[in-house]
């Protein structure tokens, strides 16, 4: 397993930041090995979370964590979410193929955005949208999905019944209050004059 990075901005309204998040407010582990390996491209894999973050584990059990990484995750007042995204992916979609998928729908859930509409049509537009493709590892692993599956339209079903089935996982958990949590102490913030 090589480590991968990448960074999502996701805004209500307009976003103007573009390039690499130093500091972000959630991290999301697709894969275990990332912390009990040190598959990271930073160490420890938490580097940089802002406090009150959340840290979203794609893991049927909690992963072992050496005592400083537990200590500073607390000292941070980090929530840790695991979330068996692999499993829901088999059992819901027939395939670990969309345990990305299950980290969306779950992480959507965490934050309250975007809605299931809009999960719904961008799960449509990735597999049945304009033809884009982001890169030939994309292409390839589309190539090998679409064969596990008759018709597109069951792909795009099966698929938003993974980001729904993991959606409401994560809302049963409670992990959906982070977020609620986050924008009280925003607006008392703001009607105390504190930007």
């Amino acid at each position: 397993m090589a480590p991968v990075e990448s960074y999502v901005r996701i805004a209500s309204g307009k976003i103007y930041e573009i390039g690499e998040i130093i500091y972000p407010n959630i991290i999301m582990i697709f894969h275990p090995q990332v912390i009990t390996h040190g598959k990271s491209y930073t160490m420890p894999f938490y580097w940089g979370l802002k406090k009150d973050g959340v840290v979203l584990i794609n893991s049927d059990v909690p992963v072992p964590m050496i005592p400083d990484q537990v200590r500073e995750l607390e000292e941070n007042n980090a929530k840790i979410c695991y979330i068996p995204a692999t499993k829901i992916a088999n059992e819901v979609g027939g395939t670990d193929l969309a345990t990305n998928m299950a980290m969306c729908g779950a992480i959507a859930g965490i934050i309250q955005m975007p809605d299931l509409k809009s999960l719904e049509q961008s799960v449509k537009e990735r597999f049945l949208g304009k033809g884009f493709v982001v890169s030939g590892g994309t292409a390839s692993l589309d190539n090998v999905i679409e064969k596990k599956f008759a018709k597109k339209a069951e792909l795009v079903a099966k698929n938003f019944a993974v980001v729904q089935a993991a959606h409401e996982y994560a809302i049963e958990q409670g992990w959906n209050q982070w977020q609620k949590d986050r924008v009280t102490a925003s607006d008392k913030l703001q009607k105390a004059g504190v930007n």
